[in-house]
């Protein structure tokens, strides 16, 4: 069963910067697709950035694009969301997510991971 763990969340004042990872286990990934969404108080959960587990492309919510960089270590089974230039707007719950064979243009998950609290204060 796949399992999707996230770390690297908190608490930076804007302008700051932080690195989530999730851990990814309980299956063979290279036939998926990986990313990252959020969640915001009052607001739903939206697309951040995908990457495939084999291959260089990436995608990006235009929200993010040039701050965040999405990547993996395929060696440690590990997703990784460099997140830049962090303003409150980026508050929110973010949460790694895993698809079989998925596009990463429309990127839906199908396995979830359980959140990690990113706050920015201003």
């Amino acid at each position: 069963q796949v399992q999707l763990v996230e770390s690297g969340g908190g608490l930076v004042q804007a302008g700051g910067s932080l690195r989530l990872s999730c851990a990814a286990s309980g299956h063979t990934f290279s036939n998926y697709a990986m990313g990252w969404f959020r969640q915001a108080p009052g607001k739903e959960r939206e697309f951040v950035a995908a990457i495939p587990w084999i291959g260089s492309s990436t995608h990006y919510a235009d929200s993010v694009k040039g701050r965040f960089t999405i990547s993996r270590d395929i060696a440690k089974n590990t997703i990784y969301l460099q997140m830049n230039s962090l303003n409150p707007e980026d508050t929110a719950v973010y949460y790694c997510a895993a698809a079989y064979g998925a596009p990463i243009r429309n990127f839906q998950g199908h396995y979830w991971g359980q959140g990690t609290q990113v706050t920015i204060s201003s």
